[in-house]
């Protein structure tokens, strides 16, 4: 389990390293969760799963609030949701999930960042059947027991509850998001280290050293496009890599 979590965390460490790139990207994202639905969390759960999240990347609410402001406003702009999938170095696997109001641009864009750093683009469900679709719940000051038995309590379905770099980590199937957290919440928690949905490689590769740089330049390439929302791989990254 504790490869889950130091991936989750090495890849939020190298999107903290260019906030203004995170928050515009959590700026559409929740503009499009709003637009779905109603602007009004506690009635469009999909919209409530993306401020959680964003709370843990520290988004200021000046750029929250802009985003429900133009999804309840005139803002018309028409986004689509498209994932992509792809491989690095010695087969390592790639998912790419984008929020785009040009798939041409986004195909294309995606496509070089894997041809121009030595990897190569794969049809769609070449990769994302070796993933598992998960909600990944974190949070500290709290044991591992504590949490069992307050989510036995609350008949709250989960896959695992393990401590993991000083955190407590929850993994539950993703329709248990709000679950898990509103139970977590009534323990008097309010802060998470992480709240992600997120996906989760069924197997993890280690790469040589010598290919690193490349699956690192695909990663970053891919991390820096506009339209790119998450980026998962199956790539258990050296211990010297999480700082």
């Amino acid at each position: 389990m504790g490869r889950k979590w130091n991936n989750i965390k090495n890849k939020k460490a190298s999107k903290d390293a260019s906030n203004s790139k995170i928050y515009a990207k959590f700026g559409i994202e929740i503009y499009v969760a709003a637009k779905k639905g109603e602007p009004d969390p506690e009635a469009n759960r999909a919209l409530k799963v993306v401020l959680e999240r964003a709370k843990t990347y520290n988004v200021p609410k000046a750029i929250i609030d802009r985003a429900l402001d133009k999804a309840k406003g005139s803002g018309e702009e028409n986004y689509v949701e498209l994932r992509y999938e792809g491989f690095g170095p010695n087969g390592s696997m790639i998912i790419v999930d984008t929020l785009t109001n040009n798939v041409n641009r986004t195909a294309a864009s995606v496509r070089a960042a894997f041809s121009k750093n030595g990897g190569n683009m794969g049809v769609n469900g070449s990769v994302a059947y070796m993933f598992d679709a998960a909600a990944v719940i974190g949070l500290t000051g709290k044991s591992v027991d504590d949490v069992i038995e307050l989510l036995l309590d609350k008949d709250v379905d989960v896959r695992d509850v393990v401590e993991e770099d000083e955190s407590v980590v929850v993994y539950a199937d993703p329709e248990q998001f709000h679950a898990v957290q509103d139970a977590i919440k009534s323990m008097g928690v309010t802060e998470f280290t992480v709240a992600e949905l997120t996906m989760i490689p069924q197997n993890y590769v280690e790469l040589p050293e010598e290919a690193l740089p490349s699956f690192e330049k695909i990663i970053d390439a891919l991390d820096d496009l506009e339209d790119v929302q998450q980026v998962y791989h199956n790539v258990e990254l050296p211990e010297e890599d999480e700082d």
